[in-house]
């Protein structure tokens, strides 16, 4: 053989090399495409303060809710689902962590800075490390954004969305800021989003006496945060219709300070008897209280039904799994009146409260051809299992999780793993312990102090409101949640937070 055709036999091998090459790249991008076409968007939106029943599908009479409603008569509504605490901050965390209040990183609002843009400080991070529910979801290939209120670090800490997982992040870092509707600023990864909305001091009260209507419009801005939160979601759908998203939406509606557009208070204007709110509870001042709650509520109504509209439109509807839920009861201040509106469905407790009316939440899972149109189920639930549930779906580890999968009960299935017990601590409002086993709840308040608080225990297949005491009849259960408690929780990683086993003397505290 000469070498012109060595040189030609080494080109063909080269070639064939080459050919092989591209072929296996191209099996792959296609078993990749294929993959990623079999698994479903993921928008998760969670509201802010909204209680068990105030909306339609859950009983509310005064509120109008018509794209929720449409969500629950189109998917799977929930009837005993629970967040897993009662205020913001933990509950997010557990949340994107997977984990019940006795072994999650955050607990509590730990609160740091202040009100002012100058002291924005955010809460307690997330540390290094956490893995998280976007985490996982990039795993298998999804693109991640969150828009709304994360409360879980601020940019220059390792609580920063973009260090936990998220490709895109837009909103309130600091949940302080997220009193206030009209902002100076959002923030879009780590960057500063400037809004064209004054400094606005939303705890100012008014005096009753001499509040005029100018008072009131002194609360009012320009740019309303939740409509741009909307927009930038818009964004990210349209961007990533080509490959599997997860989209976390965690408005900020119907969390105080009051405050919407006048076309939605004027939705409801004269329909309810109410007096004008001067911030005497805290937050901003408003005219109409009541109308401006309602009008809230309708203001995120609608912002579903854009964001349903707009996976219609883009022809993604049947491969799109939505969910709804709120981190929360129905709070206390702020100029709210959870009995007026029958918030809680008459549960008892609120936001803050281990009680049902502070830890029982709607939740609705739309996704056409899948979930049964007009379900509802009894199953007992809780957000601490959402990372275990899209885990299964995405064929994805959960990690060390809490929770149990609830997809056999989306898809219909009989085969569906039950918690033996639902786990809760709250260190706020003196301490309190809660736990749900079958019928059985449990609930022990003031235990900073009082450690050796009895136990109150409710059957709520008969007493859902938490009226009838039976722990004197049940010393079994005590025992039990005794031995629960002890198995349960590990210490917390503040020492505000550590109140069921606490380390530090007396002594040491002060």
């Amino acid at each position: 053989m000469d070498s012109i055709d060595m040189v030609r036999c080494k080109i063909d091998a080269l070639c064939m090399s080459w050919l092989l090459f591209s072929v296996l790249l191209c099996s792959q991008n296609i078993n990749a495409q294929t993959r990623n076409s079999a698994l479903p968007n993921i928008i998760y939106i969670y509201a802010d303060d909204l209680g068990y029943a105030e909306i339609g599908a859950y009983g509310q009479q005064k509120i109008k809710t018509p794209h929720l409603d449409q969500m629950a008569a189109e998917g799977m509504r929930f009837t005993q689902h629970y967040t897993s605490a009662p205020v913001c901050a933990p509950a997010r965390c557990m949340l994107m962590t997977g984990k019940h209040a006795g072994h999650s990183f955050i607990r509590g609002n730990y609160e740091m800075g202040g009100f002012a843009d100058s002291l924005e400080g955010g809460q307690m991070p997330l540390p290094e490390g956490m893995y998280t529910l976007p985490k996982m979801l990039k795993q298998a290939g999804y693109a991640t954004g969150m828009m709304g209120k994360w409360g879980l670090g601020m940019p220059n800490t390792s609580g920063s969305p973009n260090r936990q997982g998220f490709d895109y992040y837009f909103g309130y870092l600091d949940q302080k800021q997220a009193h206030n509707f009209y902002p100076t600023h959002l923030w879009e990864n780590d960057q500063l989003y400037p809004l064209k909305n004054s400094f606005i001091n939303v705890h100012k009260r008014l005096d009753s006496a001499m509040a005029s209507a100018s008072d009131f419009d002194y609360f009012k801005g320009e740019d309303y945060a939740p409509t741009h939160m909307t927009d930038k979601a818009l964004s990210f759908i349209q961007k990533n219709t080509g490959n599997p998203f997860f989209l976390y939406l965690p408005y900020t509606i119907p969390h105080v300070s009051l405050q919407v557009p006048e076309p939605y208070i004027a939705k409801y204007k004269g329909t309810f008897e109410e007096r004008a709110y001067y911030g005497q509870q805290g937050y901003a001042s408003t005219k109409y209280p009541y109308s401006t709650y309602a009008g809230m509520i309708s203001f995120l109504d609608d912002q579903v039904g854009i964001i349903m509209q707009e996976i219609k439109r883009l022809g993604i509807d049947d491969n799109t799994i939505i969910m709804f839920s709120s981190d929360n009861g129905t709070t206390f201040n702020g100029g709210v009146n959870a009995k007026y509106f029958n918030s809680v469905d008459g549960l008892r407790g609120l936001k803050m409260d281990l009680f049902e009316g502070g830890i029982r939440e709607p939740f609705l899972v739309r996704w056409p051809g899948k979930i049964a149109a007009g379900s509802s189920s009894n199953h007992i639930s809780i957000q601490y299992d959402v990372m275990a549930t899209l885990a299964e779906l995405t064929r994805q580890d959960a990690g060390n999780t809490d929770g149990i999968s609830f997809l056999p009960t989306l898809l219909g299935k009989a085969a569906q793993q039950q918690h033996t017990y639902l786990y809760f601590e709250y260190p706020e409002k003196g301490g309190q312990l809660a736990i749900r086993m079958g019928k059985w709840k449990g609930v022990k308040l003031d235990v900073a102090k009082k450690p050796s608080n009895p136990w109150m225990i409710f059957d709520l297949e008969k007493d859902r409101n938490e009226t009838n005491d039976l722990a004197a009849k049940h010393p079994e259960l005590v025992k039990q949640f005794n031995e629960i408690v002890k198995k349960e929780h590990q210490c917390a990683t503040v020492r505000d937070w550590e109140f069921v086993d606490p380390k530090f003397s007396a002594s040491a505290k002060n």
